[in-house]
């Protein structure tokens, strides 16, 4: 009987695909490379979180609310089988924005680290490359797009909208890079990296104006709702809320 229902729940049991970069994929030598990579930007955002939660009590409260919301946003997954992975936003452009980028790279360790460990959502050896390109790869471009655009003179919804657009689609491209990497073989880099970032495009291309969209919503909310949060994360000048 036991069998029997143990062979009914194999047979019934609907195909798995793990979000971010599959347990298993990468060669452990490139999987240790990502984790050195990823080591220092974690070492950088943890004492720069500590040194902003002293100065303000509000600060670990409004980093917990932003790993919760790229927890969210990133467990939205489309399958790729192609590519060894899934499409998904990322949430790692709003997080850059307001807490930073260093910071913002902590925050996409745990939301990674707590779907690896519950969910089954990529992979614990391949924590450490998915923490590269969806925190360290994702939040510095958004926010360097963000910022980027700020000082150009663009609106707070334009700038969001780059820095999200920027975020999800650096995060893989940069994925793209690691795969490749690891799975090439004797293989050529370039054409095995482009044949799994076009394997990408009619997921992640949808995805990506998704995300922007949501990113400037999320900050022209904040403006309207909350701009002295704005000012204090140094998103908004103070004269720009006076005006």
């Amino acid at each position: 009987m036991i069998r029997a229902i143990v062979l009914l729940i194999i047979l019934l049991a609907s195909p798995a695909h793990a979000m971010h970069i599959s347990e298993g994929i990468l060669p452990f030598n490139w999987a240790l490379l990502w984790f050195a990579v990823a080591a220092p930007f974690l070492a950088v955002g943890l004492r720069r979180l500590n040194e902003l939660s002293r100065d303000d009590l509000s600060m670990k409260p409004l980093v917990g609310l932003m790993a919760a919301v790229v927890f969210i946003i990133s467990c939205m997954p489309i399958p790729v089988p192609s590519a060894g992975t899934c499409s998904h936003p990322c949430g790692t452009g709003i997080s850059a924005i307001l807490v930073g980028p260093f910071v913002s790279v902590v925050i996409a360790a745990v939301a990674l680290l707590i779907q690896a460990l519950l969910l089954a959502h990529g992979g614990l050896s391949t924590l450490g490359a998915d923490i590269v390109s969806m925190g360290v790869v994702g939040s510095f471009a958004g926010w360097f797009v963000f910022r980027g655009m700020r000082r150009l003179g663009g609106s707070l919804a334009v700038a969001g909208f780059a820095a999200g657009l920027a975020a999800d689609w650096a995060t893989y491209l940069a994925t793209s890079g690691e795969l490749a990497a690891g799975i090439r073989g004797s293989e050529p880099f370039i054409p095995l990296f482009l044949k799994i970032a076009v394997a990408f495009i009619p997921t992640q291309l949808p995805l990506g104006i998704l995300e922007g969209a949501m990113t400037a919503g999320m900050v022209v909310l904040l403006s309207r709702k909350r701009p002295d949060l704005l000012v204090k994360m140094r998103v908004l000048r103070a004269e720009e809320v006076a005006a």
